[in-house]
């Protein structure tokens, strides 16, 4: 049972107890007493690179490429180390590409590591089980012989280059054997994730060229990854006709192409994720496939027909990055989507921009949440003290409730009615009690998936032992397993005190005076305690928070109408 199946579980249970309670049992025993954009376009489009490129078919003037025969092609091997990489070094990140596909090999990010811990290695984006490469290129067709495993020629004269402002280009060229040029050239920008990478081919050959582009991103997706990423989506990930699709590992089987309008399309891991972007929506095919855990994302661009002596350029962009919506915002409009919070979005989004706002002026993000949670109360203030005012009348009532049961506690169906009376004669609803708290539970699940999900969290510290705030809680580290308790081992201290918040504040909490409804809530607080054990600690301290606040609205409240 996986985190969100958890946290619903325990509220609905509270929910059960408090409401189904009156609903099921008390009320039931009265009652019965009594499109179509074309890849290659013909205007001009907005080309990364700051050139004015068109997607289109135009005069091309063989050139005879002496860099490459085709029987070098079918000596070389597939090893990465044995082909030239090239590298680039920005203030966001360092990526290599390989000569071998002109692939992506390598892309760390250098605001980003692995782990939290001082050591830690930059957080690199293709798995090293990808050994191919990321952003390979395709022809669905297969029109072209030995283009899989086409070994291009770099135009850089240096392996390494370091960016540290303004642009740069690098151009890869391949020539099949039929005299058909491929050229992939990359624009790499020092202020940003996103990089162009335009597309040209040249029409060498005898014969027309009528095929489908494919380019591809993939990611390693095994047990242990779809761990890290618990309930949040982990995969195949692209924009078709303007919704957002996310392919499950398991579905791949039944379904692996998506046709139709497509914005973008790529892989997604709970943090980061990588894609590649026509300029404009084109009308193709985004193909998905699964290989030993490695799952491909391939966007199918059609061409244009390619005469002899004609050339098409087709202009992409690649991101790579970090899920975070300033950056995927300044990056590409449309990439904001894959942040996906499923029905809580229109909440969580609003939620996510005001804790940013808020680390803006308290640069700390565990004080952020704590200051959102204030916040937050004071909105929903009024509903909890309707709650509470609820509460404090069936306080008042609860002796009498309590002589009603120990009088009729042989006859049920009497007792039943006599406490439907009572709540009359003292206008009573024990459900109102309720309501505002289930009122209440959209924004706190939209709380739940954004301080899950929210890369701003990852390995973001607050004080003391609480050094990563999208990690559960841990004051000390043990080798040995703990029932319930997901690695790392240690004392969930932080959880424990949020235990005890629910603990008093259910002490607080007047219930209907019947012993076993009592014991029930009473259960509660150890349950949720052993339900969070291995939620964030982001999350942890925004209920912990939450039941401080709560609990001065119920004391402030409980004196004022008593």
């Amino acid at each position: 049972m996986n985190d969100e199946k958890r946290l619903l579980l325990a509220i609905v249970l509270s929910v059960v107890v408090l409401v189904g309670w009156n609903f099921l049992y008390i009320q039931p025993q009265a009652k019965k007493t009594a499109q179509n954009v074309k890849t290659t376009e013909q205007q001009p489009v907005t080309n990364p690179s700051g050139t004015d490129s068109k997607s289109k078919v135009s005069d091309y003037q063989p050139v005879k490429d002496t860099n490459l025969t085709e029987s070098t092609q079918e000596n070389q091997g597939i090893r990465m180390k044995d082909f030239r990489t090239i590298s680039v070094a920005t203030p966001l990140y360092n990526i290599s590409l390989s000569e071998y596909g002109a692939a992506v090999t390598s892309f760390t990010l250098n605001n980003y590591n692995e782990t939290n811990k001082k050591d830690s290695q930059l957080k690199e984006l293709v798995p090293k089980e990808i050994i191919r490469g990321l952003f390979r290129l395709s022809l669905k067709g297969k029109s072209i012989s030995n283009f899989d495993s086409a070994i291009f020629k770099a135009d850089a004269r240096q392996n390494k280059t370091i960016l540290r402002e303004g642009q740069k280009k690098i151009s890869f060229t391949w020539t099949s054997p039929e005299g058909v040029v491929f050229e992939k050239i990359f624009t790499f920008h020092a202020d940003t994730y996103l990089i162009g990478c335009d597309i040209i081919i040249k029409n060498g050959a005898p014969m027309p060229l009528n095929d489908s582009l494919g380019i591809s991103v993939a990611g390693f997706l095994d047990k242990a990854a779809e761990k890290e990423a618990s309930f949040t989506f982990a995969g195949p990930i692209g924009i078709v006709d303007n919704e957002l699709q996310e392919i499950k590992k398991k579905k791949i089987e039944d379904k692996d192409t998506y046709s139709g309008n497509i914005t973008w399309a790529g892989y997604t891991t709970r943090y980061f994720m990588s894609c590649v972007i026509p300029e404009k929506p084109v009308n193709g095919e985004f193909k998905v496939s699964n290989s030993n855990d490695i799952l491909t994302s391939t966007l199918y661009l059609p061409m244009e027909r390619i005469d002899p002596g004609k050339m098409l350029t087709v202009p992409l962009s690649c991101f790579m990055g970090p899920k975070s919506l300033a950056i995927l915002k300044k990056s590409k409009e449309s990439l904001t989507k894959a942040v996906n919070f499923g029905w809580f979005t229109i909440l969580a989004k609003p939620l996510l921009i005001g804790m940013n706002l808020i680390h803006q002026v308290l640069p700390n993000y565990g004080v952020a949440i704590i200051v959102l949670t204030i916040l937050i109360k004071i909105v929903l203030w009024p509903l909890g003290t309707k709650s509470y005012k609820s509460m404090n009348e069936m306080k008042k009532v609860q002796p009498l409730m309590v002589k009603i049961r120990e009088k009729y506690k042989d006859d049920k169906q009497k007792m039943n009615k006599e406490v439907m009376a009572l709540y009359k004669t003292y206008k009573v609803n024990p459900v109102s009690g309720c309501l505002p708290m289930i009122a209440q539970m959209p924004i706190f699940f939209a709380l739940y998936r954004m301080l899950y999900q929210a890369i701003e969290l990852r390995h973001a510290p607050f004080m003391g032992w609480i050094q990563d705030l999208s990690a559960p809680d841990r004051l000390f580290h043990f080798n040995f397993s703990i029932p319930f308790m997901q690695e790392p081992y240690g004392i969930p201290l932080l959880t424990i005190i949020m235990g005890a918040t629910f603990f008093l504040q259910q002490k607080m909490t007047p219930t209907s005076g019947d012993p076993t409804q009592a014991r029930m809530m009473m259960l509660m607080p150890i349950f949720m305690t052993v339900i969070f054990i291995n939620f964030p600690a982001g999350l942890v301290l925004y209920f912990f928070a939450n039941n401080i606040i709560s609990m001065g609205q119920q004391y402030y409240i409980q004196k004022k109408f008593s």
